[in-house]
């Protein structure tokens, strides 16, 4: 045997040994979160941009507000789930039609049409008070700071589909 190889002690082959176990075990509890938070991000997102068929015929689009809901597929990671969502939907008087999210920009409360008797033709949100008008943009000197999103939408064989709701551009 040469002088020149150095033998390696009980202690340090203990220690080496334990230390790759435990390096092979630490291994193994990252991969699981690693994978469940990569994974939803390398998915291909098939409802972003997608429009879904509310169900409402355009001949049947007044000029007064009317709500309408659907369900969407929502996919959370793993979880899969239906979704109602809802829109206000009325015509203008050019025959331009108005979809608007029923969701108040205050503190996320449901708006309602006409819902107080002391502001007629305007949307009302109970939680703490606040006005839009019909057109959707906030009562000025009222709790919302910003008019109410309009959802994007189209025609299609006299159907109407909404898309994505997107914040109202400064009026």
């Amino acid at each position: 045997m040469s002088e020149d190889k150095k033998s390696v002690s009980r202690r340090q082959f203990l220690n080496y040994t334990l230390t790759g176990a435990g390096g092979f075990m630490a291994a193994g509890l990252i991969v699981s979160p690693l994978r469940m938070a990569i994974d939803p991000v390398l998915q291909k997102s098939s409802a972003s941009g997608d429009y879904t068929n509310v169900k409402l015929a355009v001949e049947d689009i007044t000029n007064e507000p009317q709500r309408v809901e659907w369900k969407i597929d929502q996919v959370d990671g793993w979880y899969e789930s239906k979704v109602t969502k809802a829109a206000w939907v009325y015509k203008k008087e050019n025959g331009d039609i108005v979809a608007l999210s029923p969701i108040c920009k205050h503190l996320g409360c449901f708006v309602s049409w006409e819902g107080s008797d002391d502001y007629p033709d305007e949307f009302y949100c109970p939680c703490h008070g606040g006005r839009y008008y019909k057109s959707g943009v906030n009562v000025p000197n009222t709790p919302p700071t910003a008019g109410l999103d309009i959802y994007e939408h189209k025609v299609e064989n006299g159907m109407l589909y909404l898309g994505k709701a997107q914040p109202r551009e400064e009026e």
